[in-house]
């Protein structure tokens, strides 16, 4: 038997604890290039070098899925679940301590982010060790970022123009700019100062909008008018937690009227693909309660993962909230993402899971700030880790709430190239499964005696093809003469709208779940819906078929809103681009009536915003909060008030001097901005976004560092790379490249 056969034959298991005794592996991964193989196709070179592998069978490592070929024929790379994969050599445990081994991938790499993460090694004994891994830097040459005919790095000429007019001369800010503005403020101009020291005197009024207020400070005490408790909590808020920051507790005497533009201000934080704890969750809902958001959509269930323990049904959580090395997903799911391939361990944020208590806890500190919980239980695709959970469940004997229909050929390929994420419509357990578990949810809403306000269904990308070779799916469109997959969706639809429809509670969903449809269903099923998220490019056609067919839409376009987009293209900063990039400018020109017209005639309607954040390429809470801060501030302006209010360099100036320092008092992270590099009449001129930050700069092709020198002026240009990269309130950003760098040099 070789070794490569006896090694595969090893790891044919799911993980073990017993590890052997060795020395940790070290694994290091860099691109070697985008280019053109001989086939003519886009490629790049990765090489991951390999020490300590002296009992080691496999190197696994998680990576978006992309066609991948070992280009030494004694070493192999191989898929366990899209993106999750393993290397595997003959030269393993033989010869040299070190073995390089090449890959040829396809497409280009111009991020960091497609790079592998998650890497352990699988030892022979089946066991999982963690490695030392380190990714080496993407910007060392243009090669490694730009393609043959594409380079999409910021560079720093076209970074200094955007900066200065983020930085042009302005008037100081006044004591009631904050974000996001008010509707109305009026200073008295008398001098006179309102202390917070004062008890306020709290009154409520009759407003058509539940969620007005005014503030009146041209007292000694404030005085608080409130439409509602919500509206209450609000103007305290703003006025002791926002207010007071800016001024002390001695604010100029003024009078303050506000309400939103809109009634459902949401972000929707996902801790499905990488898990984020119940403390953590708590700092988020403090900072939407900030920025005046009033609803969360809590993204807990989806492929990779089930966060939420249901009584009743433990394998969602045993399973469902696992990951790790596995062949089969039978006791856990197989890692995605990230991870050390222990299913058990905690050190990141690969596993773990709500209680019913820690959810329940999260619903009374929400409702406390004036945030409604929107929970999401993705279905009927979207939906393979609860699948697995209630197969490994049926494995024990109970079948009653499986899925799927184990007689199913369905051969189908999702967005995200699963092909077993589906659950069945004529499955008879998916109904019972969906009742338990919109049922418990609703118990743990009753047991915090907060509303359940609706709940969450997902509905969307559900691949071609799901159900063509389910005998149960083709008796029961034969049964209902259903001609189309669309029409068996909408069955689905149908009846688990219907179910939250005799609990009093709202359907929600993505825009997959109102547009396509007859006009039966969009009459049965758009009274039923407290919202559908539109999520494709702000063009307006799917948002119009939606509002056409009636239902009650929330604007969430992803070249807008959705905040895990990177912020820019540079090779380093995080994110996905499939819907372009997002920054805090891009969420502030995101206008409702600019994004959709809606015409009289329609019976559906606006009823808010909402941002996303998918995580698939944040690995800590620190990397959360960096795209939410400041990348939701223009969010919160725009759900707020539907009309123009800041431009883009006071908006600016409101973060610098405002925004960011109070991040650092509060020890939340951010994102720092860029500096801009200028080289014209062989002078080197830089510039900040922020005013007092600190630029660091090298000459020699290196990343600066925070021993690199300090740019206080323009020098002369004598030729060769010049990088800069930003400092400041303890942060720093990526590195700044000249443009004298790019493969053509641009004239300017």
């Amino acid at each position: 038997m070789n070794t490569m056969l006896r090694n595969l034959i090893l790891c044919a298991g799911t993980f073990t604890a017993t590890t052997l005794s060795a020395a940790k592996p070290t694994v290091t991964w860099e691109t070697l290039g985008n280019t053109v193989n001989a086939q003519g196709e886009q490629v790049y070179h990765e090489r991951y070098t390999v020490t300590g592998h002296k009992n080691v069978a496999r190197i696994a490592f998680n990576k978006f899925k992309r066609p991948m070929k070992a280009i030494n024929q004694a070493d192999t790379v191989a898929e366990i679940i899209p993106g999750y994969f393993y290397l595997a050599s003959s030269r393993f445990g033989f010869g040299s301590d070190t073995v390089v081994i090449d890959v040829e991938t396809q497409g280009t790499l111009t991020q960091e982010v497609y790079g592998p993460d998650g890497v352990h090694a699988v030892m022979r004994d089946g066991s999982v060790m963690t490695v030392e891994f380190t990714l080496t830097s993407m910007i060392k040459s243009p090669e490694q970022w730009s393609t043959p005919d594409t380079d999409l790095m910021p560079y720093g000429d076209d970074i200094y123009r955007f900066n200065a007019t983020l930085t042009a001369r302005q008037k100081p800010l006044g004591p009631y700019e904050t974000i996001p503005s008010f509707k109305r403020v009026t200073e008295t101009g008398d001098g006179g100062f309102c202390s917070l020291d004062n008890k306020a005197v709290y009154r409520a009024v009759n407003n058509e909008n539940p969620e007005y207020y005014r503030i009146d400070l041209s007292g000694d005490a404030p005085v608080i008018e409130y439409a509602s408790p919500r509206a209450r909590t609000t103007a305290t808020r703003v006025l002791y937690n926002r207010l007071a920051r800016i001024n002390g507790n001695r604010l100029p005497h003024a009078v303050i009227e506000d309400w939103p533009d809109l009634p459902y201000r949401a972000v929707m934080i996902d801790i499905v693909r990488n898990y984020t704890t119940p403390e953590n969750m708590k700092k988020v809902v403090k900072l939407l309660a900030d920025y005046r958001f009033n609803t969360l959509h809590f993204h807990i269930t989806d492929d990779e993962g089930w966060r939420l323990e249901i009584p009743g049904l433990p394998e969602l959580t045993n399973v469902g909230s696992r990951r790790g090395y596995t062949l089969d997903d039978s006791e856990f799911l197989a890692q995605v993402y990230s991870g050390d391939g222990n299913p058990d361990s905690h050190a990141g944020i690969s596993n773990g899971q709500f209680t019913r208590d820690e959810f329940i806890d999260l619903l009374r500190e929400c409702d406390a700030l004036g945030i409604d919980v929107i929970p999401e239980i993705e279905s009927p695709g979207h939906a393979r880790a609860a699948i697995k959970s209630m197969e490994a469940r049926a494995r024990k004997g109970d079948t009653s709430y499986r899925l799927i229909d184990p007689a199913d050929t369905s051969v189908y390929t999702t967005a995200q190239d699963y092909h077993d994420n589906t659950m069945n419509p004529a499955a008879p357990g998916v109904y019972r499964f969906m009742t338990k578990v919109i049922d418990e949810i609703a118990a743990m809403y009753k047991d915090a005696g907060v509303k359940l306000k609706g709940i969450h269904i997902g509905g969307d990308e559900v691949a071609k093809h799901a159900w063509d070779g389910s005998p149960m799916a083709q008796a029961l469109m034969k049964k209902k003469g259903l001609k189309t997959q669309k029409q068996l969706h909408a069955e689905f639809v149908l009846r688990v709208a219907d179910i939250l429809a005799e609990r009093g509670i709202p359907v929600h969903g993505w825009q997959d779940i109102a547009v396509g449809y007859s006009d039966k269903y969009n009459k049965t099923v758009a009274p039923l819906a407290g919202g559908v998220n539109c999520w494709t490019r702000s063009t307006g056609k799917t948002t119009t078929r939606a509002l056409q067919a009636g239902f009650p839409v929330i604007l969430s376009n992803v070249n807008r809103f959705y905040l895990d987009q990177s912020y820019n293209m540079h090779p380093l900063e995080r994110g996905l681009r499939w819907g372009g990039t997002v920054d805090e400018f891009t969420t502030l020109g995101g206008y409702p009536d600019s994004m959709v017209v809606v015409k009289p005639e329609y019976p559906g309607r606006i009823t808010g915003v909402s941002g996303q954040l998918f995580n698939e390429t944040l690995r800590s809470y620190p990397m959360l909060e960096e795209f939410l801060l400041p990348k939701m501030l223009g969010l919160a302006e725009r759900g707020w008030n539907n009309s123009p209010t800041y431009t883009d360099s006071r908006y600016n100036k409101i973060i610098a001097e405002r925004e960011l320092p109070s991040y650092v008092t509060d020890g939340h992270s951010f994102h720092l901005r860029q500096p801009g590099i200028l080289i014209e009449e062989d002078t080197v001129k830089m510039n900040s976004p922020y005013r007092g930050a600190v630029i660091r700069y090298t000459l020699d092709g290196t990343d600066p560092d925070d021993e690199s020198p300090i740019y206080t002026a323009p020098f002369a240009y004598t030729g060769g790379p010049v990088r800069a990269r930003l400092y400041m309130l303890g942060k720093e950003s990526v590195t700044t490249i000249a443009h004298t760098q790019k493969k053509t040099r641009r004239h300017d």
